[in-house]
């Protein structure tokens, strides 16, 4: 095969750093945005944060003009100026040129300058270290056992079972694999004693620990419960008989297999509710996600103002004293590391700019689309997709995805993620739309009125939602039910 060389035309679209620095800016979310301006201001010399308050990023200069020497120098010399009596430099000026070799620096330095640390018992000192460190269940299991009298067997048999424990007090082995897991000791172990041990842990905080199953873990903690405490017994027997019924909320068999009466039946399950099924939850550790919202939404004389929050990043602008040094003729290392830093600073100013104007264009459009939601809640949400506000701002859909993209709201009802404008439709029987966030915060308003006694099936929520217009499948319903984590009908029945 015989190698030629031949000229083709055609079109490629490349994209260029900057046009990549802007993009990858544009779907950080806030956190991730200070974190990126932070790294930016360590690396780049060329980029300083405005000791001002907070606003709106600068505008980057001119790029075909040197910098001038004008105004921002003269302010620069005169901070200097100003600043040359600070606190250190009348500190250094007092100390003399030979000190004695017993002298000590805390006898010569201002008693202002190393301020003390915080007593802990004040109120709010360290309060993310002092707090951030909790307890585990298995840490407060560990320390009770520490407390308590044990022959070295069952020592190693309370560890295998606390061991064997999760998170919630749940014992995740049966007694048979711990006995079994005991075998390799030198120590003759019975399964009878790893019974014995399970009993004794059982009685330790917080009730209901080291349980095999949601039964006996209900029932160990009645028995910590006072003897005299009313129908304690007939509590005991629902768990041990009919905890099936129970689940189900079949009462009227209940009732008929107990020979209890409602209004009793109603005192023995309101004795069962006080019980945790979860008794290691509260040793579980939280971990709390702060939400910094990059838009505020208020309403002001009768219309809804969208502000950015300018508080999301620091006021940045171009060191102008490090400019300044920029000469145009020279390609000497330093001149030429001062010229690329300067235009990346730029690049990144400009991409920040648009940033924050792309942000304010699509959150000004969702707040025009959904005004009825900021007015009366959810169920006056309308339909809303990507492409709606994409044609709006005419900008591609992956570029609204990435704006929407961990970015939040705050709102007069709450602080939302952009995304959570955006729903799909359902027809309705008088040819319009209604969106699928307003169709469960309907299911969610039917559920909370319904009678107790006679819950909603899946069927009525949508025979009324189609009396009101809204054609809806049945298994929608139960769909939309389930996002919600609301249980079906069966499971909701309860006793007035």
């Amino acid at each position: 095969m015989k190698q030629s060389l031949q000229l083709k035309l055609g079109q490629q679209l490349t994209m260029t750093p900057q046009l990549q620095q802007a993009i990858r800016l544009l779907q950080l979310s806030t956190v991730d945005l200070q974190q990126e301006i932070q790294q930016a201001l360590d690396n780049n010399p060329l980029l300083e944060a405005g000791e001002d308050e907070p606003g709106p990023v600068d505008s980057p200069p001119d790029t075909d003009s040197t910098p001038s020497h004008d105004g921002p120098l003269e302010n620069l010399e005169q901070t200097a100026t100003a600043g040359e009596n600070t606190p250190q430099d009348t500190a250094s000026a007092t100390l003399p040129d030979d000190l004695p070799v017993d002298t000590q620096w805390e006898d010569l330095l201002p008693s202002g300058s190393a301020p003390p640390p915080p007593p802990e018992d004040v109120p709010g000192s360290d309060f993310e270290t002092r707090g951030g460190a909790r307890q585990s269940l298995q840490e407060h299991l560990l320390w009770q056992l520490g407390l308590s009298r044990l022959s070295d067997t069952d020592r190693v048999i309370a560890l295998a079972i606390i061991d064997a424990t999760d998170d919630n007090g749940r014992l995740m082995l049966s007694v048979e694999d711990i006995h079994q897991s005991l075998q390799g000791h030198e120590l003759e172990i019975d399964e009878d004693e790893v019974v014995a041990v399970l009993h004794m842990l059982q009685q330790f905080e917080p009730a209901g620990v080291c349980t095999r199953d949601l039964q006996e873990c209900l029932l160990v903690q009645l028995q910590q419960l006072p003897a005299d405490t009313p129908y304690l017994e007939q509590a005991r027997q629902i768990l041990n008989r009919h905890l099936g019924q129970l689940a189900s909320g079949d009462f009227s068999q209940i009732m008929r297999r107990t020979r209890l009466k409602e209004e009793q039946l109603k005192d023995v399950l309101g004795l069962i509710q006080t019980l945790d099924p979860n008794p290691g939850e509260t040793f579980a550790p939280s971990e709390v996600e702060y939400v910094v919202p990059d838009v505020f939404v208020s309403k002001k004389d009768g219309r809804w103002l969208v502000e950015l929050n300018p508080d999301i990043a620091p006021r940045l602008r171009i060191n102008a004293e490090y400019a300044s040094l920029i000469k145009r003729a020279d390609n000497s290392a330093d001149n030429t590391y001062l010229k690329d830093n300067l235009q990346e600073a730029r690049w990144f100013l400009k991409s920040l700019q648009s940033r924050n104007e792309t942000l304010m264009k699509v959150a000004t459009k969702i707040v025009e689309h959904q005004r009825n939601f900021l007015e009366y809640g959810e169920e006056a949400m309308k339909p809303l997709v990507l492409h709606d506000i994409a044609e709006a701002v005419e900008m591609h859909e992956s570029t609204i995805s990435r704006v929407t993209t961990q970015k939040y709201m705050h709102t007069p009802r709450g602080i939302f993620e952009l995304k959570y404008f955006f729903s799909s439709h359902v027809a309705t029987t008088a040819g319009g739309e209604c969106s699928s966030t307003a169709i469960r915060a309907l299911i969610k308003k039917l559920v909370a009125a319904e009678n107790p006694r006679k819950p909603l099936s899946d069927n009525k929520i949508t025979q009324l939602l189609e009396e009101q217009g809204i054609k809806v499948a049945r298994r929608t319903i139960a769909k939309y039910r389930d996002t919600l984590l609301i249980p079906p009908s069966n499971e909701r029945k309860r006793l007035v």
